[in-house]
């Protein structure tokens, strides 16, 4: 993750939300009062709340790893967005 201080992210932070957006690697920045924050893109931060909720429902978690774990996966083939079905 990278790093910059609060002064150069006013002063470039149009491009520090460019850069986050394209590359989705989350920015630190950091305060001389000794609270941080971090700058992430709005779609991480969407995948981010629906993990947690996600996470959050009892025994899905468990589900999925079941499922993973128990199922074979020799013949699975990659999803494809463009694929029609």
């Amino acid at each position: 993750m990278s790093t910059i201080n609060i002064t150069n992210a006013r002063a470039n932070l149009y491009q520090l939300v460019s850069d986050v957006n394209v590359g989705f690697n989350p920015i630190t920045i950091v305060n001389n009062k000794g609270k941080n924050a971090v700058l992430i893109s709005e779609d991480e931060w969407k995948n981010i709340e629906e993990t947690l909720f996600l996470s959050g429902i009892p025994g899905y978690v468990e589900n999925i790893n079941n499922i993973k774990n128990s199922e074979n996966w020799d013949n699975a083939k990659e999803y494809k967005k463009d694929e029609k079905w």
